[in-house]
């Protein structure tokens, strides 16, 4: 799904997009008018997953002129993976459902089946957002690829339809308030998606809590299929809404091509945390480097009436450290 955030909101021709599979070649060329938000969508969950990253030692690098642009890091079935898959799953359908609300295409638009009765001191108004086609096209589209009765397959899927279910989870009601000066003698209600980033801060908890798997083989009617099952029983067995994973990550210390790795030198550090975005952690007890760096800012800004802020420049310095 990644190779596809190239994709802005020029004219899309889907033999041109490189690694589709068929299923997703037919899916674009039905449903050419939502290409660019499912691209959007992609772009969006490589921001969030960059924004929750930035502390790490994997960050979520991307790599530009590459098909797969997260390099081979995705190539192993670890909880990066799995946070991935989530993320850009979730901005697909999170995308989708926006645009369907904003009006920009003709084959979806607001929401008007989960209506029930208003609410004390409120009705139905606005544009509810139809969170279930966004998260059906994500299904049709990101689920395309993972068609294979292998375990990778599997791990995928499952991953994808949490990151997909957290927008469902957390649809919630949204008002405005109507009256003289704004009074709220009446509002008016919609259903509404929760901000991206919320769906970010709640899929990296599910990262860090994410449950090991392992893979069993069993012969079916079509050959074997691969499923897979909790590496310990006496934990609690992963929900849909789970993050799975069944390979160990690598420690992203040192650069490695194989793994994707790019190590964390030259990485800046917080000297006074002892968290893993500290130097002592961050930079794998190598040490760091300490530099001073000018920066201007804007200082002793006024507020004139009416109505405009002047502001002075100041040069300001900051120690910055990074890693050996």
């Amino acid at each position: 799904i990644w190779q596809y955030s190239s994709l802005g909101s020029q004219p899309i021709l889907c033999g041109s997009i490189p690694g589709l599979v068929p299923k997703q070649l037919r899916f674009c060329r039905n449903y050419i008018e939502i290409m660019p938000s499912v691209a959007e969508g992609v772009k969006l969950g490589i921001q969030e997953c960059q924004h929750q990253f930035r502390g790490r030692r994997w960050n979520c690098t991307t790599i530009k002129d590459n098909l797969a642009i997260f390099g081979p890091v995705l190539d192993k079935a670890t909880r990066e993976s799995a946070f991935v898959h989530a993320i850009a799953s979730a901005g697909v359908a999170f995308a989708v459902t926006r645009s369907c609300a904003e009006g920009t295409s003709t084959m979806c638009g607001c929401d008007s089946h989960h209506k029930g009765p208003p609410g004390e001191g409120w009705k139905w108004g606005g544009c509810s957002e139809d969170a279930e086609f966004g998260v059906l096209v994500s299904r049709e589209f990101a689920d395309a690829r993972e068609n294979r009765p292998d375990a990778r397959s599997a791990m995928n899927r499952h991953n994808n339809e949490a990151g997909r279910t957290t927008i469902l989870d957390h649809m919630h009601l949204r008002c405005k308030c109507h009256g003289l000066s704004g009074s709220c003698e009446v509002k008016t209600c919609w259903w509404a998606q929760p901000d991206f980033r919320m769906l970010g801060d709640y899929l990296k908890d599910k990262y860090d809590s994410a449950s090991e798997m392992v893979v069993e083989k069993h012969r079916e009617s079509r050959g074997w299929v691969e499923t897979l099952r909790a590496r310990y029983a006496f934990f609690k067995h992963p929900t849909e809404r789970d993050l799975v994973y069944y390979e160990g990550s690598p420690n992203f210390c040192e650069p490695n091509p194989e793994t994707g790795s790019f190590g964390t030198r030259d990485r800046a550090c917080n000297v006074s945390s002892h968290g893993i975005e500290g130097c002592d952690l961050l930079c794998c007890g190598r040490g760091h480097n300490t530099r001073t760096e000018k920066r201007k800012e804007k200082c002793h800004c006024i507020f004139h009436w009416c109505c405009y802020v002047s502001c002075q420049e100041c040069v300001r310095v900051y120690d910055v450290h990074t890693c050996k």
